[in-house]
């Protein structure tokens, strides 16, 4: 198991227990050490998971939202519209990410909920240190966003398609986003 495995296989234990887990068990559950597992834990937390390390173990804070993936295409011109889009209508920008055909998936962590967020995330931009991600693959990205309800996505999705953001998945994309 790669740590890449071992971490998403993190994640689903937490998910799935109603009650803290040590890092002794989490250790046993996937073949390493409890210091592995400690290591594990903070990249899991700089990826924007919020994990609480507890006396009992560790519990893993999501809210009871649903989350749904986006395949949008813009260009960087437009990327406020659709960051303003998703958040008036009550979503979270959970990250970005693109597949590009020689790199694979890569992806950012961006937990954009609000103008304000949208604001700092363009002005980290304007910096010109960085370009966002959907420039090395011609526009085309993808979001997961998240929000309290089903319909509030189907709201979300109803504007961006409205705009003509969203864009249809490949076969070859189907699989890779999924890893």
């Amino acid at each position: 198991m790669t740590g890449t495995e071992r971490r998403k296989k993190l994640l689903n234990l937490m998910r799935e227990s109603k009650t803290p887990l040590s890092g002794g068990a989490l250790g046993s559950a996937t073949g390493v050490s409890r210091q592995v597992i400690v290591q594990d834990i903070a990249l899991l937390r700089t990826e924007g998971h919020s994990i609480l390390a507890t006396a009992r173990g560790y519990l893993l804070e999501e809210p009871a939202d649903t989350i749904r993936l986006f395949k949008v295409f813009h260009d960087a011109a437009a990327t406020e519209e659709e960051l303003t889009t998703i958040v008036d209508l009550g979503g979270c920008v959970v990250d970005v990410m693109v597949n590009h055909r020689v790199y694979g998936k890569v992806s950012a962590p961006l937990q954009i909920k609000n103008r304000r967020d949208v604001q700092a995330f363009l002005k980290n931009l304007e910096s010109g240190k960085s370009t966002p991600l959907l420039n090395v693959t011609s526009g085309y990205h993808f979001h997961h966003v998240s929000a309290e309800s089903e319909e509030i996505l189907d709201e979300i999705e109803d504007a961006l398609r409205r705009k003509h953001f969203l864009t249809e998945v490949f076969p070859y994309e189907q699989e890779e986003i999924r890893k």
